[in-house]
């Protein structure tokens, strides 16, 4: 299970990095939760996220609006990211995985910053050979978000 995982996070990672958004809706069920929160708003259970979607729908609305509707500064990321640890999880929902990561972000002038660290926190679903995030909770070191997040964690 845990080499599935590494590869699950690895191909992930590349759909954004390489620019296929339009493959990254299908890492999800089709009923799931995708959020991008603070740790700080995580902890406190606060359910709002800078970026929400409860549907493999919604992602693609998103990856739509981004290729057709939303003016935002042309950027790409490079994920870095740790290895899972499989954590206790109720026995209905499926595995529950902690992975860290770190963001960069590469600006159209080349210049690179690290725009986010932290942890996702999944539920994953296995689907036969397959596995497929049923939550993804983005969950951010920082409190500070920067304002060009655009593109998904």
């Amino acid at each position: 299970m845990h080499d599935r995982l590494i590869q699950l996070n690895a191909e992930y990672a590349a759909s954004i990095d390489d620019d296929r958004l339009e493959d990254w809706p299908g890492f999800f069920t089709e009923n799931c939760l995708y959020r991008v929160t603070t740790r700080d708003n995580y902890r406190r259970g606060m359910p709002a996220g800078l970026i929400y979607a409860d549907t493999r729908d919604m992602l693609a609305d998103r990856v739509l609006s981004l290729r057709k509707a939303n003016v935002y500064e042309t950027q790409s990321y490079r994920h870095v990211i740790g290895m899972p640890r499989i954590l206790p999880a109720p026995s209905d929902r499926g595995p529950k995985v902690a992975t860290s990561f770190v963001v960069m972000r590469i600006n159209r002038q080349g210049h690179t910053d690290i725009f986010a660290s932290g942890e996702y926190l999944d539920i994953i679903e296995t689907h036969g050979d397959a596995m497929l995030l049923r939550e993804r909770d983005v969950v951010c070191d920082s409190s500070r978000i920067d304002t060009l997040l655009a593109l998904p964690l």
